[in-house]
């Protein structure tokens, strides 16, 4: 059963508007939103999401993060008040806080219902895999307080579907269904509302059955060579995939092939 987790970092002590969990059976952490029904994300809250991957991704009890929340929503945005009262020095920070989940060397799965609006779709595009239920919309709203997105939004979004659907989706503040960011790529999943549980669960244990270094290495590498030539991102797979080839785990794999049993990887 999922217990929750005890930081030993004085500054998540008392966490604003998430909790999170363990379940060690599983292999898995959940970060769960839980301030209903919108679950706003407020400004020390980012700073703090970021200290709680940080902290996950050296957890040798955790191979995979699932993010989610409480309630229909999953997030509807930041809090606008707390924006005019932040320093310029603590807004600058927002996107590299909201980037926790892709600096992460672990699978991020994050489950989505309902509003994904602002930061929470931001901070939703930062992971690796969307499960959007059929109830989800996503937008980036910023447009309407006369601003932009300032976490990543627009620059993620454009990488994924291109500037035509961004300058659709961001200057006119648009909302996508599920569905449709499922076919644009946004999204991995689109299920019914209610097996959003089941398939995250789902996800969760076909990502256990890899090997956690394998997964780390294409994880960094396909982040890494996002912006990069094809001729670089050859020569950098290469790279990798040989250094994989002295990998226990790969051994395991090989062996495992050979003798037509389930392979047991240690992530070495």
């Amino acid at each position: 059963m999922p217990s929750s987790y005890t930081f030993a970092d004085p500054r998540l002590v008392k966490l604003d508007g998430f909790k999170v969990e363990i379940d060690e059976a599983h292999e898995r952490a959940d970060i769960i939103l839980g301030r209903p029904p919108y679950n706003v994300v407020a400004m020390p809250q980012r700073d703090q999401l970021r200290l709680t991957f940080e902290t996950l991704d050296e957890d040798p009890r955790v191979r995979i993060i699932v993010l989610r929340a409480e309630g229909e929503h999953f997030s509807s945005g930041g809090n606008i008040g707390g924006f005019m009262e932040a320093s310029p020095e603590h807004v600058s920070k927002l996107a590299w806080n909201i980037a926790a989940p892709a600096r992460c060397a672990k699978p991020v799965i994050v489950a989505n219902r309902g509003y994904c609006f602002g930061v929470g779709f931001e901070l939703s595009l930062a992971c690796d895999f969307r499960i959007a239920s059929e109830t989800t919309q996503y937008a980036l709203p910023e447009q309407k307080l006369g601003q932009i997105p300032g976490s990543g939004g627009s620059a993620r979004l454009q990488k994924m579907v291109g500037i035509t659907r961004t300058k659709d989706i961001v200057m006119r503040s648009k909302r996508i269904s599920a569905r449709q960011a499922q076919e644009w790529g946004i999204a991995t999943e689109c299920v019914p509302d209610s097996e959003l549980e089941k398939a995250t669960d789902q996800l969760v244990d076909e990502l256990r059955t890899f090997s956690p270094l394998a997964q780390r290495t294409a994880k960094k590498l396909l982040n890494d060579t996002e912006d990069s030539t094809l001729a670089i991102a050859i020569e950098l797979e290469g790279h990798c995939y040989s250094r994989l080839r002295q990998s226990d785990d790969f051994k395991e794999g090989v062996e495992a092939f050979n003798s037509k049993r389930p392979p047991k990887f240690a992530g070495r």
